[in-house]
């Protein structure tokens, strides 16, 4: 697949309606997610073409820098355009050395998503997600409706829009539920990790965008070639001429209707790689090919 155009696939997030391929700006950071990028800017021309190409769904978080990605989001993009959701999240921040440090207690919430509004130079943010398990430590003493509650009065006070979940088990998706709705949840997921699929399920239940993080595998799975060397994706990359990440990322998309990508570059080649999947569809017979690839485990919660 090497030609590029507007993507056009759309679908529910919360009350908005996005393009089903957005951006994850985490890689516009320097290494490691901290400090400036190397090429400050080969990472604005990726956001400008992102915009070009239709991309309205842009995921960020005051901690890639920290602050840095924001600023960049911003420098390029504001004022921004009219059908631009920007998601960001909270519950983690960075220390002086780069290192993740948990920071879900309902003041330190607070602070982080008034730090995004700041950055990112807006009145609301669009969607936060409350993400779990930032820097370790065993399971987090903060309870999920102080957490929740905390979410939800900034979105009374008119500061955030709504309100998403990181790297949550199906059961804390449930109790989140009973506390407040949910727009969207953001766990790790792709065509050889499918240890969420009881998560993915609970979304599909409660038509909830499903954003999947790591779609094309980590460095704990061996990441876009390890998905190259299974050969049920190459006989389909194969029949569309297309490369593995691809038809990767085009399975997910064709697994749930509220699946929303946001694969992440610092290359504008790259990010055209990634948009073009949008006109990829894959058949029957692709989907059955693919029910074949060797499922593999990845870290849990």
């Amino acid at each position: 697949m090497n030609e590029i155009s507007r993507i056009s696939q759309t679908a529910p997030l919360g009350d908005r309606t996005v393009r089903r391929v957005g951006f994850g700006a985490m890689q516009l950071a320097g290494p490691w997610v901290f400090g400036p990028p190397k090429d400050p800017d080969a990472a604005r021309a990726v956001l400008r073409r992102a915009i070009e190409l239709g991309v309205n769904h842009i995921d960020t978080s005051q901690a890639y820098g920290p602050d840095v990605v924001n600023e960049l989001v911003a420098e390029v993009l504001h004022p921004y355009p009219d059908d631009l959701v920007i998601a960001t999240k909270v519950g983690g921040v960075r220390d002086a050395e780069g290192g993740w440090v948990r920071a879900s207690r309902p003041e330190q919430l607070r602070r982080t998503v008034e730090q995004d509004l700041r950055t990112l130079r807006v009145e609301r943010i669009d969607l936060v997600n409350m993400r779990f398990g930032v820097g370790g430590g065993g399971p987090d003493p903060v309870p999920l409706a102080e957490q929740l509650g905390a979410l939800t009065e900034l979105r009374d006070e008119g500061k955030l829009d709504l309100i998403g979940l990181s790297t949550v088990s199906a059961e804390v998706v449930e109790a989140a539920l009973a506390l407040t709705p949910v727009a969207e949840v953001q766990n790790a997921y792709g065509i050889a990790n499918r240890t969420d699929e009881a998560v993915v399920d609970l979304c599909r239940e409660h038509g909830i965008a499903y954003v999947p993080y790591y779609p094309l595998g980590s460095a704990f799975t061996g990441g876009p070639k390890a998905l190259a060397a299974d050969p049920a994706i190459a006989s389909v990359a194969a029949r569309h001429g297309a490369s593995a990440s691809q038809i990767a990322l085009a399975w997910l998309l064709a697994h749930y209707d509220r699946m929303l990508l946001i694969p992440g570059t610092g290359s504008v080649a790259h990010l055209e790689e990634n948009l073009a999947v949008d006109a990829l569809r894959l058949d029957a017979e692709d989907l059955a090919t693919l029910e074949k690839v060797a499922h593999v485990s990845a870290p849990g919660f």
